[in-house]
């Protein structure tokens, strides 16, 4: 990006540990976005909600005007999620169209940065340079590109009570984006109810997944470091330790407790059951969609469906499609197979024309104090965190 002439403001703010050291930040929304060096990161539509993450001031960045576009990295939803809530517009390519170079890994089988900008214009600018091999994108955007498409409506999203209460959504959200999918057909798009199949069934083998490959993967990425003295998973967890009240404030650490016993990356046999069968899983439910109905993308409501382009590493494109009456923002997501980013841009630059979805903050609400998680007041951490859907890192 700087080769290309662009001027690096500065480093954002990110979930800590990209929201993988604890799960009990999922009691409290706010926290999602709070780190030791950071501080809290707060929702530009309104102050006293989420801004989700993990790339949470990427997101609340771009939407507050305070930079032109941002990068974020995901590895199940941290940059649709928080694009989502912030009225942006953000794509998870298809894994390995970045380099993964200079990412603090928790997964080099999911991880990838990506854009998130207020435009589709920008992200697509930004993608064609961020990407491995270059590629320019802006001759892309014209109007005319959903005529002749079909667009798969990934049925069990559009009902959240599927999700129990793991995610932050509501009637509005799902009204917004079928509204969105009738903008779509009267752009000559056919929408066809589909379904990619049930994440539930993967999402306990990609968490165990996760823990094998962060415990080796963030030990081979902190031998690369010359100004710590961090080197292993187990350094982290003592120097959390040994700044409780900075460092544990919030919440604990019980994902990275839970990690360190998961030895054997990446030869244990129980490690490739689950990541075969998380990835498999995946990529057949959205490739099977496509080919049974002839699709050339999938939707569904903001932050239901992170995970199943994740886990498969396929593109997925987060865009905004409204205000709740709340004043907080509702997105849609919309993917596909691998490498079809050329086809999301074009399409989402053909809706986001017609619905002009962008609108500028209000800042509405008031700051909310995170409430003191007292992890450093005789709290014993048990290491027994489980992966709720929803939980975005």
């Amino acid at each position: 990006l700087r080769a290309a002439g662009a001027i690096i403001l500065g480093k954002a703010n990110l979930g800590e540990w990209a929201n993988f050291r604890d799960d009990e930040a999922e009691t409290y929304p706010l926290a999602v976005g709070w780190s030791a060096r950071g501080g809290s990161t707060n929702n530009a539509y309104d102050l006293s909600y989420t801004s989700w993450g993990s790339s949470s001031g990427s997101g609340a960045g771009a939407a507050a005007n305070l930079c032109a576009a941002a990068v974020g990295t995901e590895t199940d939803g941290s940059i649709t999620g928080p694009s989502a809530v912030e009225n942006i517009f953000g794509l998870k390519p298809t894994l390995g169209l970045i380099s993964q170079d200079g990412i603090v890994p928790i997964s080099h089988q999911q991880d990838s940065a990506g854009p998130m900008a207020r435009s589709v214009t920008d992200v697509a600018i930004l993608l064609g340079i961020m990407q491995s091999a270059q590629t320019d994108y802006t001759p892309l955007l014209q109007r005319g590109a959903l005529a002749g498409k079909r667009i798969g409506r990934d049925m069990r999203f559009f009902n959240y009570s599927y999700f129990g209460s793991g995610i932050p959504g509501d009637e509005q959200t799902v009204n917004f984006a079928n509204d969105a999918l009738d903008v779509m057909a009267s752009l000559g798009a056919t929408i066809v109810d589909t379904d990619t199949g049930d994440v539930f069934a993967y999402t306990g083998d990609e968490f165990t997944a996760l823990l094998y490959e962060f415990r080796a993967q963030i030990a081979d990425y902190l031998q690369t470091l010359t100004h710590t003295k961090m080197r292993t998973l187990a350094d982290l967890i003592a120097f959390n330790n040994a700044h409780c009240p900075q460092e544990l404030v919030y919440y604990d650490q019980d994902v990275f407790l839970l990690a360190e016993q998961f030895v054997g990356y990446p030869n244990d046999p129980n490690y490739i059951a689950a990541r075969s069968h998380a990835t498999n899983t995946a990529r057949a439910g959205i490739d099977g969609a496509i080919a049974r109905d002839h699709l050339d993308a999938i939707v569904a409501p903001h932050l239901t469906n992170s995970t199943g382009p994740a886990v498969a590493g396929y593109p997925n494109f987060s865009m905004p499609v409204g205000i709740r009456s709340s004043g907080r923002p509702a997105g849609m997501l919309m993917y596909s197979t691998a490498f079809r980013e050329a086809q999301l841009i074009a399409m989402a630059y053909d809706l986001e024309q017609q619905l002009q979805p962008r609108r500028q903050p209000m800042f509405l609400g008031a700051i909310t104090p995170i409430p003191n998680g007292g992890f450093c007041s005789g709290h014993q951490p048990q290491g027994k965190a489980h992966l709720p859907h929803g939980r975005f890192f």
